[in-house]
């Protein structure tokens, strides 16, 4: 079974999550030729002292990674997941996922950007935390997770290019995605926190029809 506390081992200091964040959107930006379908978004003015980075594959998954003084807090939603709130008898968040959320970061979670206002519903089926000045991640440490099921929380699947974040499975990521091929060495050099320069933007371009 993959669950949030595996991915908790495999996510990288927070300045190293938020440089591979805002590559993975700017690598989908620019391989792509329009903007709307871009699943990779990152946000330098979320709110005061607040970014955040987005993924929304446009079929009901998604995640949302908030950068603050306080720390980072990690949300992730598999509308496949079992620990759905749509699915769930109460419509509440799967218990233990954000109940160890630490005070500091806890006002985050009543962003109406993180809520189905429509539903009154938050959906989500992952979380992950770290406060400033901490030396890991943190997750809920009590959950029950759905049992015969290897993936219950959509974890392993939502936040693979942040565990997993080699320019191999980036580029192959994208070239699935965006159906043409994409130079390694471009993906590389975005990813190691470099400016898209217009030579880079020329490799990563969509070929012309």
């Amino acid at each position: 079974m993959s669950t949030v506390h595996d991915t908790a081992a495999l996510l990288p200091e927070p300045a190293e999550l938020r440089v591979h964040l805002r590559a993975l959107a700017a690598l989908d930006s620019t391989i792509g030729d329009d903007e709307e379908f871009c699943q990779y978004t990152f946000h330098p003015d979320w709110g005061p002292e607040e970014e955040a980075a987005r993924m929304d594959n446009g079929s009901g998954d998604e995640f949302s990674v908030l950068f603050t003084p306080a720390g980072v807090l990690i949300l992730g939603f598999d509308h496949e997941s079992e620990m759905s709130p749509y699915g769930t008898d109460d419509e509440e968040v799967w218990p233990g996922v954000v109940d160890d959320v630490p005070a500091a970061l806890r006002p985050l979670l009543d962003d109406p950007a993180f809520r189905d206002e429509s539903m009154g519903i938050s959906p989500i089926t992952a979380c992950l935390w770290r406060e400033t000045g901490d030396t890991a991640w943190r997750t809920g440490s009590a959950i029950d997770f759905p049992a015969g099921n290897e993936n219950p929380d959509g974890s392993d699947s939502l936040f693979h290019l942040l565990t997993d974040r080699s320019p191999e499975t980036v580029r192959a990521y994208f070239e699935d995605y965006y159906e043409h091929p994409v130079p390694l060495d471009a993906v590389h050099h975005v990813l190691a926190g470099n400016p898209v320069t217009p030579e880079i933007t020329t490799a990563l371009a969509p070929p012309a029809p």
